[in-house]
Formats: C-alpha cells, structure tokens, sequence
C-alpha cells in the first residue's frame, strides 16, 4: 500500500524542524513527502536536509485556501492512501505513521485521523480539553452513531489524518473555497456515503495553541461560517451540546486538581469561543465591515 505525506507551510520554524526529525525515523516511512509551502522568502533553505527526498511546491499567499491547497498536494499523489499534518504537529514516536495506516486495514474505512496532545506544563488547559476530545480508545465511527455521537460522528482533523485516494477522489477531494474545516467537510460527505471514519488513538502528535480569547472568538466564528456556508450534516446535527460538555467537564477538572486560578481565563475563553460561533452562524446578518474586523481570514471575503 503507497502511502504520501502532504504538509501545507507557512513560515515553518522549530515545530516543523522537529517534526521533520521524526519523520526521518519512523518505522513507516511516507513513499513521498510533499510540502506545499506558502510564500518561498519564507522557507528556511536548510530544510531540505532534514529528511532526504522531501518535494517543496511553493505557492503565492493570495493562492492558499485550506482546502483548495491540500487538493493540489493530493493531485500530485499517485497513492492509494493520501496523508497530511500541519507544519505545527509533532510525532510523539516513531509510530505515528505505522499506526495511521493500520486504520486502512479495515476495507470500509476511507478517513483516519490520529490522536493530538498537549504539553500541560505550557498550556494546561488545553492539554486536558485535547484529553476531552481524543480520548485513549480507537474507534471507527459510521453514519449510524450520529443519533448518539452527533456532530463527532465526522470529526476528523488534518493536523495529522489519511485518506483512501480513491475515496477522496470519487467525493470530489477537498471543497476548494473554504475559510476553515477543510477536514469535516470531508468527513461529513464521507460519514453520508455511508464510509466509515476511524479515529487511531496510538497515532499521537504534540499540536498545541496559544490563543487569546479574541484569538479564539475570530477562530470559531471562521469555524461557524465554514458549517453555514456548506450545510449538510452539520445543520442536521447539533454541536453546541458537545461544547457545552467540554466547558462542564473541564471546569470540573480544574477544581478537582486545585487550580482554581485557570478558571477565570477558561470561562473568557468559552465565551468568546461562543460567541464566535453564534455570530459566524447567523454572518449572512452582518455587515462587511464588521465580519472583516472579526475573521481570521480577510483574504476569504475578498475574493
């Protein structure tokens, strides 16, 4: 089974040079790694020397868009299973790609994606919210959980996933205007061929943030425009409960283990991710000017 690693850059710095070192020794090694690369001035000339082989495709800023970018890395890929991460992941060990691609060994499999930490001496916070959402235990997930699982039902993230070629090919690849959610987009087209979607928890990556509560309001009123504008499942099924979830058992955590001083900075960060959202649900309200002001992606209105 051929399998390609495609990672879109932009500015990569000791994240991805890192990331580059494990990938140089992983049991399984990607049959090619792509890096599509946003902006050439921004790309390190030593970079190449961190894993021989590596292809770089440099494309202009004004061309990048979430979707439309992993599609062309995509076309450049003759394998039958297509791989991307993010410039920002970092393989725990040197398993990651070994274990992604066992997910595949099921037939009805046609998305994989594996599980994200957090290092919780630099963001506690969000390395117990990354526990929440990439539990220990694998599974497969299939149009029939979405009376229980709800939206989760197609989560699935490009920090680090896979994707039978053939599959994505026969769905189209990745919508090619999108502001945002690239990824569940995809796995919600999939989830409504009825193809299955696994989540590999023994693929792990380190991929954390460090959002300001603005940051996080501009975040997820991009994520609610990108579910608006496409519609499907994700105005079939409710995500709000999940978040709420989340907030609950987050804050209950944080007491429990006595730090009670993050509870104020987490429940900023909660209301602005709310609001965010609701205002990204109901964009078609509000005035240009404004949406500028407050999505993290001019370039998407402007075009």
């Amino acid at each position: 089974m051929k399998a390609d690693l495609i990672i879109p850059t932009y500015k990569p710095g000791e994240k991805f040079r890192k990331s580059l070192r494990r990938l140089a020794q992983q049991t399984r090694k990607p049959d090619r790694l792509i890096i599509i690369n946003t902006e050439e001035t921004f790309f390190p000339e030593d970079l190449p020397s961190l894993y021989e082989g590596m292809e770089v495709y440099h494309i202009e800023k004004k061309d990048f868009d979430h979707g439309k970018t992993r599609d062309y890395g995509a076309s450049l890929s003759d394998a039958d299973i297509i791989m991307f991460m993010t410039d920002d992941a970092i393989p725990k060990d040197q398993f990651l790609i070994e274990n992604l691609l066992k997910s595949f060994e099921n037939p009805s499999v046609s998305a994989a994606y594996g599980r994200q930490i957090a290092d919780r001496k630099k963001n506690y916070i969000e390395y117990y919210t990354r526990i929440f959402n990439y539990p220990k235990e694998s599974r497969i997930k299939t149009k029939e959980d979405l009376p229980t699982l709800g939206i989760k039902t197609f989560f699935c993230s490009n920090v680090c996933s896979a994707y039978r070629k053939e599959a994505y090919d026969a769905l189209g690849g990745f919508i090619h205007k999108t502001i945002f959610n690239e990824d569940m987009i995809m796995a919600s087209k999939m989830i409504e061929a009825g193809m299955s979607i696994a989540y590999a928890a023994d693929a792990v990556v380190w991929h954390w943030h460090d959002y300001t509560a603005m940051e996080q309001l501009h975040r997820n009123f991009d994520l609610a425009v990108s579910q608006t504008d496409y519609g499907g499942l994700f105005l079939k099924v409710k995500s709000e409960s999940e978040g709420v979830k989340m907030v609950l058992s987050t804050l209950k955590h944080l007491i429990r283990k006595k730090k009670i001083y993050l509870i104020p900075k987490y429940i900023l960060d909660s209301g602005c991710k709310l609001i965010g959202y609701k205002l990204g649900r109901n964009y078609h309200r509000l005035p240009q000017w404004f949406i500028m002001k407050i999505t993290m992606n001019p370039a998407y209105w402007e075009s």
